[in-house]
This record gives C-alpha cells, structure tokens and sequence, in this order.
C-alpha cells in the first residue's frame, strides 16, 4: 500500500468514526430533547396516531375523537357541550397545545404515561391505547351554574366554584363568556383564525375565570361573620334588625363603607345580618 492510499484510507476511517460518534449523540444523549422538541412533526403524529383517552363526568365521557380529514395527524378532539365543559377540560388542539385537565394528563390521554405500557407492548413496539380521567365534577351542579351565568345576558363576565365542605372534592367550575374547545382542535386556516379571534377578543374568553382570576371574597364572607355572631351570643335572633347604619364608618378612619344611598337616606336605614 502505497502512500496516498494510506491516507486515503486514514482520513476515511476518521470520517466514519465522526460518523458513528455524530449519530450515537443524536440517537442517545440528544435523544429525548429532540424527541419532544416542538418542531419535531412526528411528535404530533404520534400522539395523534389513534383515539385519545376521554376526560369522565359523571359516568360518561365528556370528550372524544374523530378522524382527522386531509391531515398526517390520523385524530383530533372532539367535545360535548364544549362551552359548559371547558373550564374543567381546557382545549386539546392540533395546533395550539393543550390546557387545565387536556394539559395536565395529556401524556395519559395520549398513550404517553409509562403506566399504560406493560413489558410486551415494549417488545412488540405497541402504542398503549389512552387512558381516562375521571373527574367529581356533578352533571347537574355543573349544569346549573352554567345557565346560571349565560342567563344573565351575553355580555356578563362571572365564575361558579361549588366545593363539598366535607371532602374538598370540586363539583362544578364555570366560565363566562365561553368557547367551544372543538371549534380549533385541528389544523384548518379556519380553525386558526377562530383560535386568534378568542386570543384576542377584549372579553378573554379563552381565561378559566373560575381558576385563573382573583376575586374579592365579597357577600361570600357574609356567611363567616354571621356564624361567628351567632357561635358567641352576639346575635340572638337572626330576624331582628341590628340598627347598623347603611354606611358603616371604619373605626379609627373617616371612611364609610355599604350603600350608595344618599347620607340623609342612609342615617335612617339598618342592616340585617341573616344565614
């Protein structure tokens, strides 16, 4: 072997161990990141290879899949009574990932979760079918506070928690305005535009108010005050008048605080304190 071909054959060597050390980075320790990396399009089409696991209310799903139509991302959500539901679901989309309980336990949804595969679906490559999540939330209390905020006007802007004391356990979350979570959980231009469209609308339509505001307790506090009254013998009977101005002056301060009464009208007035 003559010269030039050693080197020929040296340089050669070093460029498929290049090779081999390139391919053993991006394969192993690089592996997982670009696995999940936003931009990786089989990311998606695995998660959306086959029907998504279902988020449970009382007994029966509130979501579901359907055949996606003209698109390498085989399914997409779907939703029953999208805008009643969509503070306890959040949106699953396509295009726009996904929020509140669809974000949470997207991975057991999807198929993802470690729990859902078993030894032999590691050998046979099987994709574990997702799986449910069961909520305590109540049909008909969530039913009921639903209506009860859309039945104030199209315009109004209110949440509805319901807890049970006893447990903690969350029987209703609603939100208005609302939005139908199914009108953009694919890929159309169409869906895009109506997800811009709710981004952008100043009644932010797309923010759980039941989760994600702040709200002065309000009357809410009312029920401690009482029970506090009563507990100590304060008040006796919650039917008699408490002879309370209307606008009731801060101790130490010259502010007033209650009822936007004129004052004359006011000094005449009295509050009743009942549970």
């Amino acid at each position: 072997m003559n010269k030039t071909t050693r080197h020929v054959a040296v340089v050669c060597g070093l460029l498929v161990m290049a090779l081999l050390l390139r391919a053993t980075w991006v394969q192993f320790v690089r592996g997982d990141a670009l696995a999940t990396d936003s931009l990786n399009r089989r990311g998606q089409m695995r998660l959306f290879a086959q029907p998504l696991g279902d988020i449970i209310v009382g007994g029966k799903a509130i979501t579901g899949s359907r055949e996606s139509v003209g698109s390498d991302l085989a399914y997409q959500r779907t939703y029953a009574n999208g805008p009643m539901y969509t503070p306890v679901t959040g949106f699953l989309s396509q295009a726009q990932g996904a929020t509140l309980l669809e974000g949470v336990h997207k991975d057991l949804l999807t198929g993802q979760d470690s729990r859902l595969s078993g030894p032999l679906d590691v050998v046979t490559g099987r994709q574990p079918r997702g799986g449910q999540v069961i909520t305590t939330i109540d049909p008909a209390a969530q039913k009921a506070a639903y209506e009860g905020l859309t039945g104030l006007g199209a315009g109004s802007k209110g949440a509805v928690v319901a807890l049970e004391p006893a447990t903690g356990r969350i029987l209703a979350l609603a939100s208005t305005p609302s939005y139908d979570p199914g009108d953009f959980a694919g890929l159309t231009p169409d869906e895009g535009r109506t997800f811009t469209a709710l981004d952008r609308s100043p009644r932010k339509p797309l923010v759980s108010r039941a989760l994600r505001e702040a709200y002065p307790p309000g009357s809410t506090f009312k029920v401690l005050t009482a029970a506090a009254a009563i507990e100590h013998g304060v008040v006796t009977d919650i039917d008699a008048p408490s002879d309370a101005p209307a606008r009731y002056p801060l101790p130490q301060s010259d502010t007033k605080i209650g009822s936007l009464v004129p004052d004359a009208q006011c000094d005449k007035a009295s509050l009743r304190t009942g549970m």
